[in-house]
């Protein structure tokens, strides 16, 4: 799926492109990732939902370099699709992994206390940098972070 389908489907909105709100974003995906680390050992549930939200807004963060936000209710969803079609082929493992997290991280907020193993929450925190990573990177490229 591309960027224009998505548009088309109405899941994604133009919006300007605001380096403020691109470099918050990341910054709060940065922050997330911190805390995930902290909560690991303590509570797994929080810090696999915590990392899977660092991985939400850094892919939110590329979505507003680019000039887009989601729209709707289920707002996860058209994030990782726009992640998808804008970065290809190379994200696609990190996608399919992105999607099942956000399914158990549902489970784990909503459904059942202590669904998430602490080897579940260190394995979410290492896609999490390993993602944030490529998006850094790829923001940097762009002019909106330091290099």
């Amino acid at each position: 799926m591309s960027i224009k389908d998505l548009e088309k489907g109405g899941v994604i909105r133009r919006l300007p492109i605001d380096t403020i709100k691109v470099r918050d974003s990341f910054r709060l995906a940065e922050r997330d990732i911190k805390t995930s680390k902290r909560l690991v050992e303590e509570d797994p549930d929080w810090a696999f939902s915590i990392a899977y939200n660092a991985i939400l807004q850094a892919g939110r963060s590329l979505m507003f370099s680019q000039g887009y936000r989601p729209v709707g209710k289920a707002q996860h969803v058209p994030v990782i699709r726009f992640v998808e079609a804008s970065l290809g082929p190379e994200v696609s493992k990190a996608v399919t992994a992105f999607d099942m997290m956000r399914r158990k991280r549902h489970r784990a907020v909503y459904d059942t206390a202590g669904s998430v193993s602490s080897l579940e929450a260190n394995n979410a925190i290492s896609r999490a940098e390993e993602f944030l990573k490529k998006i850094k990177t790829t923001l940097k490229e762009n002019g909106f972070l330091e290099k």
